[in-house]
């Protein structure tokens, strides 16, 4: 009986031990489960997209208490379908595409800027067209897209710069087939995302010229780029979140600016066919459209709302908005930018 007693207080006594070192250790604290956030990017994973994923590697999500997941689209109507639907919490899209879906009924709004300057460009050979000046676009045959509205963009451009827009002749060239086309002769200028520029370069290069690059922000379009933008109900939700993945994503690009072959180097981890040099590549281009003279002032992400209400009327008077046209405020929210500002 004595015996039986022994073990039996024995037995009491390690449970009460295990219950307090359970209570200690929770006491103390164990490391909070981390917040899932589902990211879409714009398009399919590029280089032009090393700096999220330079973040996902370098821990900057992690150390915001975030497990952030990235998904592909293909173009930004389809990043914003995936944000308006909840497939993903935040997205990266172009200004102008939001201005477009708030007259549509959307509720998204932008947060944080990553392309201080608008990356629409006109591309031509130097034994062709050899575009350097707007005032070129004028008798210009350019190979475009006939659901894009980057035509409407470049001749509200043209509009602004006092040239005639109906003195541009849009030609339909599909995506996949305008680099060809251009170094065939067969079209004198396209138009493509200025991160199209490197390759570009090196197949003009093999075919013994030179590419000519007219990107529209160096030469006076008051346009704002990607962003990272949400719905307003995950902003009323989420606060602290979206303040935490700005944040870090903001370091990435910092350390993507700063560091382009360990960037490159993170992104391939996750999307292994593409090639280092390609990546750096791209991330050189990004970098002149993210690093401007407002953001060296105010930080990366950084934007003006009076620029945004420009970003408004232009869309408006030369793409068109099929609904209401938004208000500029409508389009963003202020104060999730971090304080400090992470710099460029």
């Amino acid at each position: 009986m004595r015996v039986w007693f022994r073990l039996a207080a024995g037995a009491v006594c390690s449970a009460s031990l295990v219950a307090s070192v359970a209570d200690v250790a929770s006491a103390q604290g164990s490391p909070p489960a981390l917040t899932k956030v589902v990211f879409s990017l714009d398009f399919i994973p590029l280089g032009r997209h090393a700096a999220w994923y330079a973040a996902l590697a370098e821990g900057f999500y992690k150390d915001e208490g975030l497990d952030v997941s990235i998904i592909p689209a293909q173009g930004t109507a389809q990043a914003v379908q995936a944000v308006e639907s909840g497939t993903a919490n935040i997205g990266f899209v172009d200004v102008p595409s939001v201005v477009i879906a708030r007259g549509n009924g959307s509720k998204l709004k932008v947060v944080a800027v990553n392309y201080g300057k608008a990356p629409y460009a006109i591309f031509s050979l130097s034994n062709g067209a050899n575009v350097t000046q707007p005032k070129q676009l004028e008798g210009l045959n350019l190979g475009s897209g006939a659901g894009s509205f980057t035509p409407k963009i470049i001749q509200g451009f043209m509009t602004q710069k006092g040239l005639d827009p109906n003195k541009l002749t849009i030609s339909n060239v599909a995506p996949p087939a305008r680099a060809s086309t251009l170094l065939a002769g067969q079209i004198p200028a396209i138009e493509f995302f200025v991160m199209a520029k490197p390759g570009l370069e090196a197949a003009a290069k093999s075919s013994n010229t030179e590419l000519r690059t007219l990107l529209l922000a160096d030469q006076g379009l008051q346009l704002y780029g990607n962003g990272i933008a949400t719905t307003e109900d995950y902003l009323a939700q989420n606060p602290d979140v979206v303040k935490r993945f700005v944040r870090a994503s903001l370091k990435g690009w910092k350390f993507t600016i700063s560091n382009p072959e360990k960037a490159a180097a993170d992104q391939i981890k996750y999307v292994p066919t593409l090639k280092p040099e390609v990546v750096v590549a791209e991330i050189n281009v990004v970098t002149d459209l993210a690093v401007t003279d407002e953001t060296k002032k105010n930080g990366l992400g950084w934007f003006d709302p009076v620029k945004m209400k420009t970003n408004v009327d232009f869309v408006e008077k030369y793409i068109g908005i099929s609904g209401k046209p938004p208000v500029a405020t409508d389009v963003y929210a202020a104060g999730f930018l971090p304080t400090p500002a992470i710099m460029p």
